[in-house]
């Protein structure tokens, strides 16, 4: 039997209060019968409560088929291309003058 998940003794035991409360309040017993009646139900209705909460999917076993899984698409990387930088297109090329008069 698998062991309860947080969730199921968490619902399971806020059922079990209130439901304990509620019932006592509205009924106003004193007898020790009825209070008895009374936390046996509600314990079962908590034992229901944290049964019926939704348990975690399991994953799938190795031992069901799955289909082949589909190629992954190739990533295309673009070509880094070189290009001339700012600053080698900043700097002035020297340039030859002819010799003043």
């Amino acid at each position: 039997m698998p062991r309860p998940t947080a969730a199921q003794l968490a619902y399971g035991s806020c059922t079990v209060i209130f439901s304990t409360l509620a019932m006592l309040l509205l009924s106003q017993t004193s007898s020790g019968l009825g209070i008895a009646l009374i936390t046996l139900s509600a314990l079962a209705l908590g034992l229901l409560v944290a049964v019926t909460v939704p348990l975690p999917t399991p994953t799938p076993s190795a031992a069901a088929p799955t289909p082949a899984p589909a190629p992954a698409p190739v990533e295309r990387v673009p070509v880094q291309r070189e290009t001339a930088s700012v600053s080698a297109a900043a700097a002035p090329e020297p340039v030859r003058e002819p010799a003043g008069p």
